[in-house]
């Protein structure tokens, strides 16, 4: 057994050194004098200070109990806190607003706030078994919030940590977005994750000036307090500041940063129809083209009585599909209008009843998948569940290089896991030349084969957005190139890259096979749908001469 990993007491000081060398060498040119002056600041406190400023920056909140600073890597935690209260990196609390009084109530214990409670000496104290939001809630409703705030932090040795702006965007800098964070280090010291290794001298700017910087910060910035106010604010209002700020964003919004308020866009328009504001909905899919946008105008702009525009859209989506849902929705649409009311049967329940059916056990009415798997081994076929997880891995393995090629520009990190582009139309364009290149070397399945043994032997382990590895995947894949030839596998890989957002989900349950016969097969269960994407791949393997099937369950008692 290997021995495990330990990492050294002040493991997180180089890293965030090492994030820091890293932001100034890739962006020191685009950032602003304050941001240079924070780094230059930071780089002259002594490393314990540097210690205690990381520690205090990568928890949560921005609010500390002096008293409970304590890490043993440090020498003297009081002499290094008063350094940074000193160079201005953390100081007494000071109330500058309401988001200040809920920050600071979420660092202080439900005792701590009953503590509080009688410090200001109300006609009546809560109960004891008050909850701790509810306590929270009563003091911000009863009290004037500055004295509150100073009520509570009297109470205790409280220090603010500043600075965290320039910490969230050195991050947002080095990893390109908000939700990763420094455990990304960690995770590979520890072993837990082996990443794809990167010339670093060829990784690439993700943000080509200042204006690119700010706006992708504004947009998620934007999409953060949307999400916040979902929590709070009424549906009617938060509609309303969302036209404004996105109004506002989009006036002179960078071509980087409209990808992201356009997935933002998407969401804020589907959380309005879950409210049951079908208008307002509409107005907010109008801000996106994003799929599923169309087919939930269409719905909406019927609901609401506008036919016409309703069936002119289900023209486009014939015309002009984004993906599988609309290339079926806007048929099976129309079809419906044209019916004056009478019932129309979809294309894909239409597949659907006309499926094979097999007979599968009801106590596998839990495992629908493992059920009918057992029923074709029972019939002397060999069977395992493949879905989508191996036709990634077979992408993944054979176009490897394509994927992380980092003269395309979309590696900016080396702790990158996802290229920049993988799922936005640039992919296939940018690697349009490389596809095809790799396209025409794996020109027979013998060396498709050999590829995929090599690749996966040589990169096992390592992070690869669509690989998911474990020992019996090698196997399987082989199994699969057993029974398709070279034109046929290649087909389906390219037809994925084309959307890797939408078309590397859909494809058939179980692969099964037996001497010369095999087939992929989508299992269904009595009371189970088939989507539009499941049925587009259906289609496309029928089309290439892949044996592929739908299959419905009926339950043996």
């Amino acid at each position: 057994m290997a021995e495990p990993i330990v990492l050294p007491p002040k493991y997180y000081l180089s890293y965030f050194d090492y994030l820091v060398d890293f932001v100034k060498s890739m962006y020191g040119q685009l950032m602003n004098d304050a941001e240079l002056q924070f780094l230059s600041a930071y780089e002259d406190l002594p490393e314990d200070s540097r210690c205690l400023f990381i520690r205090m920056s990568n928890r949560k909140g921005r609010y500390f109990k002096a008293g409970s600073l304590d890490y043993p890597e440090i020498e003297d935690t009081a002499a290094s806190l008063e350094i940074l209260i000193r160079s201005g990196f953390a100081r007494p609390p000071v109330f500058s607003g309401n988001r200040d009084l809920e920050s600071l109530f979420d660092m202080l214990t439900k005792g701590e706030l009953m503590t509080v409670a009688g410090a200001l000496k109300p006609v009546i104290m809560p109960l004891k078994s008050i909850r701790k939001p509810d306590l929270v809630r009563w003091l911000i409703h009863d009290y004037e919030p500055e004295p509150l705030f100073g009520t509570a932090i009297s109470e205790g040795n409280i220090v603010e940590v500043l600075y965290s702006e320039e910490v969230d965007l050195l991050k947002f800098l080095f990893f390109g977005n908000r939700y990763d964070d420094m455990s990304e280090f960690v995770i590979r010291d520890l072993g837990h994750v082996r990443f794809q290794s990167f010339e670093e001298e060829t990784l690439s700017q993700r943000f080509q000036s200042r204006k690119e910087i700010d706006d992708a910060w504004a947009v998620s910035r934007f999409r953060e307090t949307f999400y916040e106010k979902t929590l709070t604010e009424i549906p009617q209002v938060l509609y309303e500041w969302f036209i404004l700020g996105h109004s506002d964003l989009m006036a002179d919004l960078s071509p980087s940063a409209a990808p992201g308020l356009e997935r933002l866009a998407l969401k804020a328009a589907g959380w309005m129809e879950k409210q049951k504001l079908p208008v307002q909905a509409l107005e907010l899919y109008e801000l996106t083209t994003l799929p599923p946008a169309r087919e939930r105008k269409v719905r909406l702009l019927h609901k609401l009585g506008f036919v016409d525009e309703a069936a002119g859209l289900c023209e486009e989506m014939k015309a002009a599909p984004q993906n599988a849902d609309e290339l079926y929705f806007g048929n099976d649409f129309l079809a419906k209008l044209s019916r004056s009311g009478k019932r129309l049967v979809r294309q894909t329940t239409r597949a659907l009843h006309e499926a094979d059916q097999i007979s599968v056990p009801f106590t596998f009415r839990h495992q629908v998948e493992t059920g009918a798997a057992h029923h074709y081994i029972r019939q002397g076929y060999a069977a395992f569940f493949s879905e989508n997880i191996p036709w990634r891995a077979i992408f993944g393995l054979l176009f490897w290089d394509v994927i992380y090629d980092q003269n395309v520009q979309a590696i900016h990190h080396p702790l990158q896991r996802v290229p920049s582009d993988f799922f936005l139309p640039d992919f296939y364009q940018k690697r349009a030349h490389l596809l095809q290149q790799k396209k025409e070397a794996l020109d027979s399945i013998e060396k498709i084969r050999t590829n995929l043994a090599q690749t996966f032997h040589d990169k096992y382990g390592t992070a690869n957005v669509m690989v998911s590895w474990y020992d019996e995947l090698l196997d399987q894949l082989l199994a699969i190139t057993r029974y398709l030839d070279a034109e046929q596998l290649l087909l389906i890989l390219m037809e994925m890259a084309t959307d890797l957002r939408d078309k590397t989900r859909g494809f058939p349950d179980l692969f099964v096979w037996k001497e010369n016969e095999y087939c992929f097969v989508e299992i269904k269960s009595p009371n189970d749908h088939l989507s539009s994407r499941q049925l587009y791949w259906q289609h496309f393997f029928r089309d290439i001469g892949v044996a592929s099937k739908i299959v419905r369950v009926k339950w043996s008692y």
